[in-house]
C-alpha cells in the first residue's frame, strides 16, 4: 500500500481518482489547490503525487518548481492536464516530473503510470549511497563526463562536478553532475545495472535477486536504458 497525494481543483476528478486508487489498496490524500498540496507535503513526503497543471491559485508547474527549488521534490510526481501543450509537458519533465497524463485519463494508463512511479520511488530508496568525499578530491579540476573502464586506484572518488565509482572487476564509472537530472539518473542506473550484470556474469535471475526487481521489470528497465546483458556476459567470460 502506498500513500498517494491527488491534487486537482475539480471535485469529480479528485473523487474518481481517489476511488480508483483506493480500490487498488492505496491510501489517498486529497488537495484541491496548491496551498493544500503544500500543507500536505509539509506533513511528510507522500510516496507519489498526481498533480494537475491548471489550478486557480498556483498552477502545477509552478508548484513543481517550488518543490524542486526547496529540495522537496523527493517523491515521483505525475502531471495531469486536459489542456496542456507539449511544451508544458516537456517543461514539467525537465523540472523533475516523472510522467504526464492527458485528461480524460484512461484507467489502464493511470494504473500503469502509478505503478511505474511507485517502482521508481522504491528504486530510489534502494539506490546505494556514494562514499564520503575524500580530501584529495579537492585537487581535481576537471569534471569527468560519463564514461567507463577508466583506471583509477580509488574505490569511489567525488570530484568537482562529478563522481568516479568503482564497478565490477575494478572498472571505473564516471558520472558528471553537470548533466540534467533525468540524464544523470539514467546514467547512474545504467552504471548500476552494468555493474551487477558484470558481477553476475550476465545472469538475469541473479541480477533480479540482487537488485530486488522482478525479472519482467528488469528486462524492461534494461531495454529502456539500452543495456544488453548478452554483450556484458560475453565480455566477462
Amino acid at each position: 500500500m502506498a500513500n498517494i497525494l491527488v491534487v486537482d481543483d475539480e471535485m469529480g476528478i479528485r473523487e474518481l481518482l481517489s476511488e480508483i486508487l483506493s480500490d487498488e489498496g492505496h491510501a489517498i490524500q486529497l488537495a484541491e489547490n496548491a496551498q493544500q498540496a503544500r500543507e500536505a507535503r509539509a506533513g511528510g513526503a507522500p510516496d507519489l503525487v498526481l498533480l494537475d497543471i491548471w489550478m486557480p491559485d498556483t498552477d502545477g508547474v509552478t508548484l513543481l518548481k517550488e518543490w524542486q527549488r526547496d529540495g522537496l521534490l523527493t517523491m515521483p510526481v505525475i502531471m495531469m492536464s486536459g489542456h496542456a501543450t507539449i511544451d508544458t509537458a516537456v517543461e514539467a519533465t525537465r523540472i523533475g516530473a516523472l510522467n504526464f497524463l492527458e485528461k480524460p485519463i484512461a484507467l489502464q494508463k493511470l494504473l500503469k503510470a502509478v505503478q511505474q512511479g511507485l517502482t521508481r520511488a522504491q528504486e530510489t530508496v534502494r539506490a546505494p549511497a556514494l562514499a564520503p568525499r575524500p580530501v584529495a578530491a579537492v585537487q581535481q579540476e576537471e569534471a569527468p563526463s560519463v564514461g567507463f573502464n577508466q583506471p583509477n586506484p580509488a574505490a569511489a572518488i567525488a570530484v568537482r562536478g562529478g563522481a568516479t565509482i568503482a564497478g565490477a572487476d575494478n572498472h571505473m564509472f564516471n558520472l558528471s553532475f553537470d548533466l540534467p537530472l533525468r540524464e544523470a539518473r539514467d546514467a547512474f542506473e545504467r552504471m548500476y545495472f552494468e555493474h551487477h550484470l558484470g558481477r553476475e556474469g550476465g545472469s538475469m535471475t541473479r541480477v533480479a535477486e540482487k537488485t530486488g526487481l522482478e525479472r519482467t521489470h528488469l528486462y524492461r528497465k534494461l531495454k529502456q536504458l539500452g543495456v544488453e546483458p548478452g554483450k556484458l556476459a560475453k565480455k566477462n567470460v
